[in-house]
């Protein structure tokens, strides 16, 4: 009898034991699995930041990050305009592949559905996710970020100057109110230039709200901001404190931002298992003058060569990666959804993607090659330049591009473009000429084969139809 009555407290005992034990095993999971924060600037240029060759505006702490951090480069989006960029980093895909070209606008259907996003991927991993800024991914129900595994959100669905005080096109933007979104839903209506003037701020406040409460919990944090696109805006305490113009008072607040986010994962004590990636969707937009950064290699935004495609980049990992160092490797956007996927112990999507894991890159593994034989460049739907999986050649097919004219942009106002520039087929050596000057085809000409061979390849499975 005594047995009897002894069995059922045995057996609970037993399934708390379990229980017990699956929930220690699924938080020990957790602790191991890392966080991720990923800041992708807008229209930043190389020269923006101090680690990179600023040095009129102050950024301590862009500074610190790259001190704790690696300094990359090498590293580039696959085409230097703000959807495009947009929808590689977060789908791990070519913009060949997913047709997502140029910056699309309101309403518009950005990246179809049919190509998993990282939020999607990391949520049903289990981790928490958020994007706190500038989506520009698309603008239907489906292709929203809440439709797109992001948990929480907030921000802009598309560019901050697609509105009605446009400098050129004020009566077609006009049609289409800029709606600030939280959660799926519209929080304001129409927003306007004090609303943007807070932009910086709001994302950074959600973002540092975020770190914290999901502390114990391994999470996907993506802050897209909207700046330094223009139109400049900034909070009120940052306004004249740079005392170089609004670029610089912008600058000032995203570096504010940078530091606000790194000090949230110190002080809630999970900075050694983050990753965190700083970086910009492209190049500078030049012809907006004092109002536009600045990179020292040729062209900027819109274009193929590296002023547009290059992106000054950070990557800071404690428990894994010492800081203090730089890199020459070239690596891209699109290959960190499959690197983040292989760190984290998440499968990657059943879709066949582009990117590729560079964690051996990442990493300066001795020995470690650059698993792509080449990266693919498009300005819109053209495509128009190879480059060698190393970084260290690249190909130019014959297009055109558009460079500045005599007329400057200033103060908020555009300059004029000059859209018949022409480039031959080219080859730069890429290691002694980064600024892409001397076209050295005829002195290489076996290297230039086999990048248009790659180039063949790349045209033929993406742009045949």
């Amino acid at each position: 009898m005594y047995l009897k009555q002894l069995l059922p407290c045995a057996m609970i005992i037993v399934l708390f034991s379990l229980i017990s034990c699956t929930t220690k095993v699924k938080n020990e999971q957790a602790s191991t699995q890392p966080n991720i924060v990923i800041i992708f600037l807008d229209d930043s240029g190389y020269s923006d930041f101090s680690p990179f060759g600023q040095k009129n505006v102050v950024t301590p702490n862009v500074q610190t990050l790259a001190e704790e951090g690696i300094m990359f480069k090498n590293f580039y989006v696959p085409q230097a305009v703000c959807s495009a960029s947009r929808s590689a980093l977060i789908s791990g895909c070519y913009p060949g592949r997913t047709k997502v070209f140029g910056a699309h606008g309101p309403n518009e259907r950005g990246l179809d559905t049919s190509f998993p996003t990282m939020g999607e991927v990391f949520q049903e991993a289990g981790y928490k996710t958020a994007i706190f800024g500038k989506w520009h991914c698309g603008d239907q129900p489906d292709t929203r970020p809440q439709s797109r595994g992001f948990g929480e959100s907030c921000g802009l669905m598309y560019s901050n100057d697609m509105w009605k005080h446009h400098p050129e096109s004020p009566e077609y933007w006009g049609r289409f109110p800029i709606r600030f979104w939280e959660n799926g839903e519209i929080l304001i209506d129409d927003v306007d230039s004090a609303d943007q003037k807070m932009l910086t701020k709001w994302y950074t406040e959600h973002a540092v709200d975020f770190i914290s409460r999901h502390k114990d919990e391994p999470f996907l944090l993506y802050v897209p901001h909207s700046m330094l696109h223009v139109p400049l805006f900034c909070s009120p305490e940052f306004e004249g404190k740079s005392g170089v113009g609004q670029y610089g008072d912008v600058t000032m607040e995203v570096d504010w931002s940078v530091g606000q986010i790194n000090n949230a994962l110190k002080e809630n004590g999970i900075e050694e298992n983050t990753i965190v990636i700083f970086t910009s969707d492209n190049g500078p937009w030049i012809s907006y003058g004092n109002h536009a950064g600045t990179t020292p290699f040729r062209e900027a935004k819109g274009t193929t060569f590296d002023g547009g495609t290059r992106s000054a980049t950070i990557i800071k990992y404690p428990a894994k990666l010492k800081g203090k160092q730089q890199s020459e490797q070239a690596m891209m956007t699109i290959d960190l959804l499959p690197t983040l996927c292989d760190i984290c112990n998440v499968p990657l999507p059943e879709t066949e993607i582009d990117g590729k894991n560079v964690w051996d890159i990442i990493t300066q593994k001795d020995g470690a090659v650059n698993p792509h034989e080449y990266y693919a460049f498009t300005n819109g739907k053209d495509f128009e330049a190879v480059m060698s999986g190393d970084g260290k050649w690249k190909l130019h097919l014959p297009h055109n591009y558009r460079t500045m004219t005599e007329v400057k942009g200033k103060d908020g106002m555009p300059g004029k473009y000059d859209y018949t520039a022409k480039i031959e087929l080219s080859l730069f050596d890429m290691v002694n000429d980064p600024f892409e000057t001397t076209n050295v085809i005829t002195e290489h000409p076996e290297i230039a084969k086999k990048l248009q061979e790659f180039a063949d390849k790349h045209k033929e499975r993406f742009f045949t139809e």
